[in-house]
């Protein structure tokens, strides 16, 4: 884990951030045709770099893993607090297990907590719940139906 490296991402990260993004998403249980017509949704370009933090990992030089997050809508917080969103997290799949998810989730509760949030909200993909519960981040109930995302999760900085 000491030889992960965080930095910010740059324009010309692109290319290598959505090949992590891809071979995450790709490996999600949808449908075949799901992820054919979800993924260029997931994709990021040069406008989500002017709205989003990313954060990349690097091992051996190679980027392994990205995270993005962006100030959450207090009415999908607990109690409307300010929080952080956490827009997404991947790990390239052959570089899971190795604490690079982790390190990510870290540098987003890092960031929370320095920009003065109450915590980092997570809506998470379903395949994603189990490692956000073990990271300590806790479910969210559905209290809208109309606006709240199946798999909130939440962890208080």
């Amino acid at each position: 884990m000491s030889d992960i490296v965080l930095r910010v991402a740059g324009v010309d990260d692109l290319g290598a951030i959505n090949r992590v993004v891809e071979a995450a998403f790709m490996t999600w249980n949808l449908p075949e045709r799901v992820k054919r017509l979800s993924l260029p949704h997931y994709r990021y370009d040069e406008m989500d770099l002017r709205h989003l933090d990313l954060v990349l990992a690097e091992l051996d030089a190679e980027v392994v893993g990205v995270a993005a997050w962006e100030a959450a809508n207090p009415a999908d917080c607990p109690g409307g607090s300010a929080g952080l969103l956490l827009h997404g997290l991947y790990v390239l799949p052959t570089r899971m297990g190795r604490g690079i998810g982790t390190r990510l989730l870290g540098a987003a509760r890092a960031a929370a907590q320095r920009q003065g949030y109450a915590g980092v909200l997570v809506k998470a993909q379903a395949d994603a719940v189990g490692f956000f519960k073990r990271a300590g981040l806790q479910a969210l109930p559905i209290e809208d139906a109309a606006r709240h995302y199946a798999a909130r999760l939440w962890c208080a900085v």
